[in-house]
């Protein structure tokens, strides 16, 4: 099946959204139990944590941390947001930096401006949509940005979109209670695949899609940690408790080239290898033998790569051993835990 389409359904009970792309599985969203990132809570802070400059925090959903807490005195009340999945165990993670995001737009409390997003090249787009945004939000205090999927897009809806999201940063902003409560839930799989995946696609609603669409075989092939490279090559993506570790294997390729090749398929195959399992954290990678010449081409296919993916990665870079580090945001859930 060529082209993209998106499918909303459930694995068992859970909801969830799958991304296909020329009949592969290309993105995975699976809701959770546990707080979804977006979620804003009025928490209260509880007891700091020496040495690591962050406090732990009371919310209706358990213990949540927060980093960087100059000023905050234990039982004072304070606006955070969920900016990921908790690791088994730990505390939920929060921030200060409060953000409204929708399809459109993104309202940022505390840095206010009018910011358009750099993929719109297009002056006369860009002034079409400044003039819509500044219709929109007259009079607002807060921060504005429009995002790429506003090229092209029908002004109204956009103004509604803008509109919508200050009207719920006005009322989380504005509220003025000093108990802890969840204040507004993150979005959920559905939500999500409208919000990021704007591109052009067929959209699929039935009840038993997955089945019908090989969502369901793409998923359990999840289990296995291989993942077919170019050329015969492959890489195996395992989790620890401590890291990802992603293995790369040359195949039956024992050419001199064997290394570099499998090590750029790798680059291409690592951002979509690491979505569909929902992987963040510390990344390791333990390349196939290659001329230390051959790292820059292989970092700038990395980091070619990466730079249309949605979550938030940074290439860290080589160990004295000669294995690649990335940091990677927890911002899905790891698809093991669904599949246990």
């Amino acid at each position: 099946m060529k082209g993209r389409t998106i499918i909303l359904d459930h694995l068992g009970d859970v909801e969830a959204a799958a991304l296909m792309v020329d009949g592969k599985l290309d993105d995975l969203l699976v809701d959770s139990d546990g707080p979804r990132p977006g979620t804003i809570y009025r928490a209260i802070a509880d007891r700091p944590v020496k040495g690591q400059g962050g406090m732990f925090l009371k919310t209706p959903d358990g213990s949540a941390f927060l980093r960087q807490i100059k000023g905050l005195a234990p039982g004072q009340p304070i606006l955070v947001q969920v900016s990921g999945y908790a690791e088994p165990g730990k505390a939920i993670p929060v921030t200060q930096k409060l953000l409204f995001k929708s399809r459109y737009a993104i309202v940022t409390p505390g840095a206010p401006g009018t910011n358009i997003s750099r993929s719109i090249r297009d002056e006369e787009e860009r002034d079409r949509l400044l003039e819509v945004a500044h219709e929109a939000a007259q009079g607002a205090t807060h921060g504005l940005i429009l995002r790429s999927s506003c090229a092209g897009a029908d002004g109204d809806d956009i103004a509604d979109d803008i509109d919508a999201m200050l009207t719920l940063a006005d009322k989380v902003l504005g509220d003025e209670a000093a108990e802890m409560e969840l204040l507004a839930e993150g979005d959920g799989p559905h939500i999500l695949a409208w919000r990021d995946w704007v591109a052009p696609a067929d959209v699929v609603t039935e009840p038993g899609s997955f089945d019908a669409h090989g969502v369901l075989d793409d998923v359990e092939a999840l289990r296995q940690p291989r993942v077919q490279l170019e050329g015969g090559a492959s890489m195996f993506v395992e989790p620890t408790r401590a890291l990802v570790a992603v293995d790369v294997n040359t195949g039956a390729d024992v050419s001199l080239a064997a290394g570099i090749k499998a090590n750029m398929s790798c680059a291409r195959a690592l951002p979509r290898a690491l979505r569909i399992r929902g992987l963040g954290g510390q990344i390791t990678l333990d390349l196939a033998p290659m001329p230390k010449k051959d790292r820059r081409p292989f970092e700038t296919a990395l980091r070619q790569a990466f730079r249309t993916d949605d979550v938030e990665t940074t290439l860290i870079g080589w160990t004295p051993l000669g294995h690649y580090e990335l940091q990677r945001k927890r911002a899905r859930l790891p698809i093991a835990e669904v599949l246990k």
